[in-house]
């Protein structure tokens, strides 16, 4: 066994190891896991937004109605083109099997690890009242789950969406 490797040596250890366990699948894949991920983050805020409201049901009807007024346009004005972008980016990647992640690129997780982070810190400080921040949750879930069908529509048709 040897203990002292060059460069050379070191990086192709490491590229041997990083092709053996990156969890790789095919572009087509990538768009359905894409949908999955969209669908889980919506169906989460969906959750939590209408079990909230079904507890305290006093403006029940009034607050989803307003959710669904935030979620259309939202989705219309920003996640339409944050889905396309994503779609077109998936389909156009030079690699024919990339990894499992790929489906967002590193600003995208960043961004996700933003809006989670303010909506953990949002609840459980307290800072804008619960019925407002849960139907904002179904406001915010909606945008997510049609972006989610558009990923799975994409992945249905085999290709990208124009």
């Amino acid at each position: 066994m040897k203990f002292f490797y060059n460069s050379q040596e070191l990086k192709s250890i490491e590229l041997s190891y990083t092709k053996k366990f990156k969890p790789s699948v095919s572009r087509h894949n990538l768009l359905f896991i894409a949908g999955i991920s969209w669908t889980m983050a919506g169906g989460m805020l969906m959750w939590r937004g209408l079990d909230y409201e079904l507890k305290h049901p006093e403006h029940l009807w009034l607050n989803i109605l307003i959710g669904i007024g935030i979620g259309v346009p939202f989705y219309i004005i920003l996640f339409a083109r944050i889905s396309r972008k994503h779609i077109k980016r998936i389909m156009g990647l030079s690699i024919p099997y990339p990894c499992a992640f790929s489906f967002f690129n590193t600003r995208s997780y960043i961004l996700m690890m933003l809006m989670i982070t303010a909506g953990i810190l949002l609840r459980r400080f307290s800072l804008v009242n619960n019925e407002y921040l849960f139907t904002f949750y179904i406001g915010m879930a909606m945008p997510l789950l049609i972006s989610a069908f558009r990923f799975y529509y994409a992945w249905a048709i085999k290709k990208g969406i124009e």
